[in-house]
């Protein structure tokens, strides 16, 4: 027995070490029609992978001891970029007080999420795993990609990625706060003092361990260090810049007041989510903000949500507010270049325009558009292959690369794993009404009668 046990830790020794590494691939892929984003189309064009990075773009390259892949009459670009996703986490919201900034979402990253596949499958390379909205400043985000086969999670972080957190504005902080447990905030002014509170304490918190640090230089004093606060150290790395927060919103008065308190405590690293009014506030978001993550046409499942419009995303972009569509959702992740699509068919934007919202722009919201979101020389290779234009509603992601590896095959996956779905499987659904939406994912322990009652309500 003892035998059998020493041979299996053996057999997980090679196992360890490979999940230990970040892999990195080669490859060199020929006569595709290149969509670069940042730098124009490339008809027949080839572009050479080596060791996970884009190391040249031309015509008649060639390689050896790598794959080659002839894509000719195919559309290559780069890796789709979801600005605002829940994929991979095994819980979502730390719903049991106001301000949880000292939660990390790295915490909970499970790897073996079929979820990953599927955004794959749909030409995903990277997602923003967020924390949820339940309360007015959640947790630490983490950004991933989408290195599916690997039982650590680490693997699947962008260590190169900042550190970004989550706000969130309007009903659902109010709705678990102050209507479900009867504390600070039931209004969005609540919401707001929450945040002000919030960073007056981190300023306080700050001093305490200057003072400190500039009395250590005293010859022969011996001064106490303040107690170390994980919460109020991530607030106090916001106010230094250091973090920049995604905050869910909806509202243009809403978002407005939060861009005035952020001003009053010289925050600009701040990126707002979903934006159904944004149009409303276009000049303010664009001078002031990294930009707004919005859906393409999703509207109307609650009240705070009743007034949108489907050219929001045109209206931000043509105010020069860096603009992203983003899906919340498990299942609208995977069909991201279709909700592309939307904003440029009511909206009339370019399709360089439309491709930059789930390329370039969410890269530039995360604070890794210099390493990723377009097919440029000396960055991360992570790339998809289309059968046509990414933008035609017959386009069929073929292959998708994160670091130059080849992570999906249409060709290979046998199984077609992009729809098989296990019986014992609970499979996220399209959130028809509010309780359904991720973003509010475990927290329905927390609502009052008046909560579950407005959830059931059957018309």
């Amino acid at each position: 027995m003892k035998k059998i046990f020493q041979a299996f830790l053996i057999s997980l020794l090679p196992m360890s070490w490979s999940v230990a590494q970040t892999p990195t691939g080669s490859v060199l892929i020929k006569n595709a029609h290149v969509l670069t984003v940042t730098q124009g189309d490339l008809e027949n064009t080839d572009v050479l992978v080596e060791n996970g990075v884009i190391k040249k773009i031309g015509k008649n390259l060639s390689a050896t001891n790598i794959e080659v892949i002839d894509a000719s009459g195919l559309y290559l670009m780069p890796g789709i970029i979801d600005a605002h996703s829940h994929v991979a986490l095994d819980a979502v919201n730390e719903a049991t007080a106001p301000i949880t900034s000292e939660v990390k979402m790295a915490d909970v990253v499970n790897p073996y999420d079929i979820g990953l596949y599927r955004a794959l499958a749909g030409g995903v390379t990277i997602s923003h795993a967020m924390h949820g909205s339940a309360n007015a400043i959640g947790g630490q985000n983490i950004t991933l990609k989408h290195r599916y086969g690997s039982g650590n999670p680490e693997d699947l972080f962008m260590k190169e990625a900042p550190r970004t957190i989550k706000f969130a504005l309007g009903e659902n902080p109010t709705r678990v706060h102050g209507r479900g447990n009867g504390i600070q905030p039931r209004t969005r002014m609540g919401v707001d003092a929450v945040i002000r509170n919030g960073f007056n304490e981190a300023i306080q918190y700050k001093k305490s361990w200057e003072d400190y640090n500039k009395a250590l230089k005293v010859k022969g004093a011996s001064p106490v260090p303040p107690k170390y606060n994980e919460r109020l150290q991530t607030l106090a790395d916001i106010l230094d810049g250091d973090i920049i927060i995604h905050c869910h919103s909806y509202r243009a008065d809403e978002i407005y007041a939060l861009i005035n308190t952020c001003r009053e405590f010289g925050v600009t690293n701040i990126v707002f989510s979903h934006v159904n009014e944004g149009f409303k506030v276009a000049p303010e978001l664009a001078a002031y903000t990294m930009g707004a993550s919005v859906f393409a046409d999703w509207w109307a499942y609650k009240f705070e949500v009743y007034y949108s419009t489907a050219y929001n995303a045109a209206i931000l972009t043509r105010n020069n507010v860096i603009t992203s569509i983003n899906s919340d959702s498990g299942e609208l992740i995977r069909h991201l270049y279709h909700e592309a699509g939307k904003a440029q068919r009511y909206g009339e934007l370019t399709d360089e325009e439309t491709l930059a919202l789930i390329t370039i722009n969410p890269a530039k919201q995360l604070g890794i558009a210099d390493k990723v979101g377009s097919i440029e020389e000396g960055k991360q290779a992570d790339l998809v292959l289309f059968n046509e234009h990414p933008l035609s509603v017959y386009a069929i992601p073929q292959m998708t690369f994160v670091d130059g590896v080849k992570y999906f095959d249409i060709k290979a996956d046998d199984n077609d794993m992009r729809l098989r779905v296990s019986a014992s499987e609970i499979v996220e659904p399209i959130f028809l009404k509010e309780h359904d939406h991720r973003c509010m994912h475990g927290v329905d322990f927390f609502f009052t009668n008046f909560g579950r009652n407005l959830f059931n309500h059957s018309h």
